[in-house]
């Protein structure tokens, strides 16, 4: 991995999250909206008809 230019008002902290970020940013992400999410999204709103209390 190349290293980037270091930033002269960056301190160690600050560069270490953001080459985390940048690593995060170039990895593979999963689909969005898929079908877990839509399960999950069903479960929660049938059983919440029979849980008043419990607010969303």
């Amino acid at each position: 991995m190349s290293e980037d230019p270091v930033q002269p008002n960056e301190t160690p902290i600050q560069r270490a999250l953001r080459l985390k970020n940048q690593a995060l940013e170039a990895k593979p992400k999963p689909p969005r909206g898929g079908r877990f999410q839509r399960e999950q999204a069903a479960a929660a709103q049938s059983s919440s008809k029979s849980k008043p209390w419990m607010g969303r």
